[in-house]
């Protein structure tokens, strides 16, 4: 395979973007275990105290990831994110206003590999969610695995983000004065593994978790569709049924997290690597179903409401897919 390498040549807004990129892939990939190995190895050297003090805090911070976690403003609307929105672009486009006075729950679909889109849109201010749905409040679902790092978790606090367990998740729907939104990308980990370019499944057929949480809370829902999110890697071949996607689905049941192998270019070249390509996402906010509060919701009522959560959904992309390239005889498949 030839390589091809980047220009000598190239002006520093791409660099920095570039470099925003790198840092959060890096992030993604490999800051918990780096941090988790920090954290052990200052016990064994002169600066033992610094873990030390951190346990200390750590424990009675513990239980703050499940009661809304401290975003950082300041952090979220740092020049850095602006240069990351700008590498592919990324553009967040609204189709309806939200009540500030409501809570909301919005499905984000597909997740891709590494939901760019979504942190993007919903953990910074760079495509300016603050100012297309004023007085709302974004918090993005992420494995609460990750929240078990130290350093790490305090790391992914700043931007919003909290953990996905159900008591975490319905603790910003609780609250009455409204504004808050709990974004989850409903797929989730096994969602990734159909994370190909030109691909159109969307693991929702069966989730209906996120529905029940919406009519307890009496949460309006809010489908959100990311054009362009699984074009940014490509990915080793892995159809249902191969002995990879076999080994690929045991290892996310076991472990919780999914491994697909993907890959994209590089820094200094545009062959092979893990940075994600330079090609647009522009994330489609619907309009929002409306839920009323049913604490006990029954099977019927349930499965009623995520039918109309998936014809909207489905009305989202048909109505939009021919703004963004996607072929007319090319529909949403729900798996």
């Amino acid at each position: 395979m030839k390589v091809q390498f980047a220009p000598l040549e190239v002006p520093l807004q791409r660099r920095l973007q570039t470099a925003s990129v790198l840092q959060w892939v890096f992030s993604f990939l490999a800051l918990a275990p780096t941090c988790i190995f920090l954290f052990i190895y200052l016990l064994f050297t002169r600066f033992w105290l610094i873990s030390v003090l951190y346990a200390i805090w750590w424990y009675y911070d513990y239980d703050t990831p499940a009661r809304g976690g401290r975003r950082v403003p300041y952090l979220c609307g740092l020049k850095l994110w602006d240069y990351m929105r700008d590498y592919f672009p990324i553009k967040l486009v609204k189709t309806a206003d939200l009540d500030p006075r409501q809570n909301y729950v919005i499905g984000f679909h597909p997740h891709g590999v590494l939901v760019a889109g979504a942190f993007t849109n919903f953990c910074t201010y760079s495509t300016g969610f603050k100012k297309l749905f004023p007085g709302i409040t974004s918090h993005l679902l992420m494995l609460p695995l990750w929240f078990r790092a130290p350093f790490f978790r305090d790391y992914i606090m700043c931007a919003g983000l909290i953990p996905s367990d159900k008591e975490s998740a319905c603790y910003p729907l609780r609250q009455k004065k409204g504004g808050n939104a709990v974004v989850i990308a409903v797929g989730g980990a096994p969602e990734a593994l159909d994370a190909h370019p030109g691909s159109y499944d969307v693991l929702l057929a069966k989730k209906k978790g996120f529905i029940k949480m919406a009519m307890v809370h009496g949460a309006h829902l809010v489908p959100v569709f990311s054009f362009g999110e699984n074009e940014v890697f490509d990915q080793v071949g892995n159809p249902r049924g191969t002995w990879l996607r076999w080994v690929q689905e045991n290892l996310q049941s076991f472990m919780g997290i999914s491994l697909p192998l993907f890959h994209a270019r590089g820094v200094f070249q545009y062959s092979f690597g893990l940075m994600p390509y330079r090609k647009p996402i522009t994330t489609v906010v619907g309009r929002p179903v409306k839920v009323e509060k049913n604490e006990k919701p029954t099977a019927a009522q349930l499965d009623a409401l995520h039918q109309l959560y998936m014809d909207e959904l489905s009305n989202l992309f048909e109505e939009h897919k021919g703004s963004f390239g996607v072929d007319e005889d090319i529909h949403l498949n729900f798996v």
